[in-house]
């Protein structure tokens, strides 16, 4: 939670769980997460709207054939 958290924590946090700069199909996930890292808003409100917003623009099975997302 970002009351428990200090902003170069949230950072670290953020940073650790991308792993390399991603970028998939033109959304920048480093930026997606500025709310959070700022302390604005808290991962899962950030995660469930990005689901809402997307909901069935990828089918499970042509995740594994087509990979959009490159690290």
């Amino acid at each position: 939670l970002i009351k428990d958290t200090t902003f170069e924590e949230r950072s670290q946090i953020v940073k650790e769980c991308l792993g390399a700069d991603i970028d998939c199909e033109g959304i920048d996930l480093a930026d997606m997460y500025d709310d959070y890292v700022y302390g604005l808003r808290e991962l899962a409100d950030i995660n469930r709207e990005f689901s809402e917003q997307h909901a069935g623009e990828v089918l499970a099975g042509e995740l594994a054939k087509n990979r959009s997302c490159r690290m």
